[in-house]
C-alpha cells in the first residue's frame, strides 16, 4: 500500500488568519493519525505564514507515525531539522516569496550542494527525499546526490488530468521505473486529490508515499476529515 502523509499547512493558515490557536495544529495532527493517515507533513517557510517553526517542535512528541518536514535547506531550516530529527526531510527549492512549491531541483546543477546537505541529514539518521520534476536526467542526477528517495512534483500531471489528458502520467511512470532501477524510493505530491489519486497510484509503480494537503483539506471542508482520509486510504490500497 502507498502511504498517505497529510500536509497540515492549511490548518495553520486558517489558525494564523485570526490569531490564537484555533484550529489547533497539534490536535489536528493527532486526529489525522487517529483517522488512519500514516504520516504528517509540514512545510515551514521563512516568513512562517502558515506552519511556524515552533509548530515543528510542538509536533515532535505528537507524531507517532512518519514525521516529514519539507523545505528549502536554508541554515535556519536545516538547524530545525537536525534538532528535531524527523522521520524524513524533503528538500524543496522554493524561493522565500513563493506562494507554493513550483519547481523541482536541478539535481545536476546543485548536485554538490545537495550531496552536502543530504550527507549531514543521513549522519543524523534522517531519511532524505528531494523534490524533482518528472525528468529522467533529474532522476539520474538525484541518484548522484546520495538521497534515499525522490518526491515527484505532480502539478503538471494534475492539471493535465483535469483536462482529460491521461497520457500526462507517462513521464511519471518512466521516472518511477528509472528511480527504482537506481535504488531510489519514490514519493509524490502537489495537487493530488481524490479525483486523480487512484489513477496516479495505479499508473506509477513503486510509489511509497504521497503527501497531500491543500486538496485534502478542501475536500474535508465538504465531506469531513475522517471520511476523506478513509477515502484516500481505500484508493491507495
Amino acid at each position: 500500500m502507498t502511504k498517505l502523509s497529510v500536509n497540515i499547512n492549511k490548518i495553520a493558515t486558517l489558525r494564523n488568519a485570526r490569531g490564537g490557536n484555533m484550529p489547533n495544529v497539534v490536535n489536528v495532527a493527532r486526529d489525522v493519525q487517529k483517522f488512519g493517515a500514516q504520516g504528517v507533513t509540514i512545510h515551514p517557510r521563512p516568513d512562517e505564514r502558515h506552519i511556524r517553526y515552533q509548530d515543528a517542535y510542538d509536533l515532535k512528541s505528537v507524531v507517532h507515525t512518519e514525521y516529514n518536514i519539507e523545505g528549502n535547506p536554508f541554515d535556519k531550516f536545516l538547524d530545525l531539522v537536525l534538532e528535531i530529527k524527523p522521520t524524513q526531510v524533503t528538500l524543496v527549492p522554493d524561493a522565500e516569496n513563493a506562494i507554493t512549491s513550483n519547481a523541482g531541483w536541478d539535481t545536476v546543477k546543485h548536485r554538490d550542494f545537495l550531496r552536502e546537505v543530504i550527507a549531514e541529514c543521513k549522519r543524523n539518521n534522517i531519511r532524505t527525499s528531494i523534490f524533482v520534476d518528472p525528468n529522467l536526467a533529474m532522476i539520474e542526477g538525484a541518484a548522484e546526490t546520495g538521497t534515499d528517495r525522490i518526491e515527484l512534483y505532480t502539478e503538471a500531471f494534475a492539471h493535465e488530468f483535469s483536462l482529460g489528458n491521461l497520457k500526462a502520467v507517462l513521464p511519471y511512470t518512466q521516472c518511477a521505473i528509472k528511480a527504482d532501477e537506481l535504488g531510489l524510493g519514490i514519493n509524490a505530491g502537489h495537487d493530488l486529490s481524490l479525483e486523480n489519486i487512484k489513477f496516479f497510484k495505479d499508473e506509477v509503480p513503486h510509489l511509497l508515499e504521497v503527501s497531500i494537503g491543500h486538496a485534502l483539506i478542501c475536500e474535508a471542508i465538504y465531506q469531513g476529515l475522517e471520511h476523506v482520509i478513509q477515502q484516500y486510504l481505500k484508493k491507495l490500497a
